[in-house]
C-alpha cells in the first residue's frame, strides 16, 4: 500500500518548525502526548488514548531536517524539514508501513486505519501543526 505523505509550506523559520516536531512538548501540542527525545535510538511511547500506550524508537536523525522513528509494530513516521527561506519551511510528513494483508495490534486491518489516518493527517498536518508553528 502507498505511503501517506502530506506536505504543506509553513509560514515560520525552520529552528521553530523542528522544536514542534522534535521535542516532547512539540509533538504533544499538535498531535499526542509522548516522551520523545530526539536522540537516535531512544526509545519512547505515544499515549494513544483508547489505544493505550504506544511504542516508538528514533532511527533517522539529522537535526533540523529529518526526523524518522518506528511507532507500533509496522508503522514509520518520517518528517523532513527544508528551510525555503523569508522564514519559510516546507514540511514533509511521511507515514510508511501500511501492507494490505496486515492488522494493527488492535486488530484494525491496514486497509481501514490507512484511509482514517490519511484524512486525519490532513487535519492534523494543515490545521494544528500549521497553527502552533504560525502562532
Amino acid at each position: 500500500m502507498e505511503d501517506i505523505s502530506k506536505v504543506v509550506v509553513f509560514n515560520a523559520p525552520i529552528e521553530k518548525v523542528w522544536k514542534a516536531v522534535s521535542t516532547a512538548e512539540g509533538i504533544t501540542s499538535w498531535f499526542m502526548p509522548n516522551d520523545m527525545k530526539a536522540e537516535m535510538g531512544y526509545e519512547f511511547t505515544f499515549e494513544a488514548g483508547q489505544f493505550g500506550k504506544s511504542p516508538c524508537k528514533v532511527t533517522e536523525l539529522d537535526a533540523p531536517h529529518l526526523l524518522g522513528f518506528d511507532w507500533g509494530k509496522d508503522w514509520h513516521l518520517t518528517f523532513k524539514l527544508k528551510d525555503l527561506g523569508d522564514n519559510k519551511t516546507e514540511f514533509n510528513l511521511i507515514h510508511s508501513g501500511w501492507d494490505e494483508n496486515m492488522s494493527t495490534e488492535h486488530g484494525q486491518p491496514h486497509t481501514v486505519v490507512r484511509g482514517h489516518m490519511d484524512m486525519g493527517w490532513d487535519n492534523i498536518v494543515a490545521n494544528k501543526l500549521r497553527d502552533i508553528v504560525e502562532a
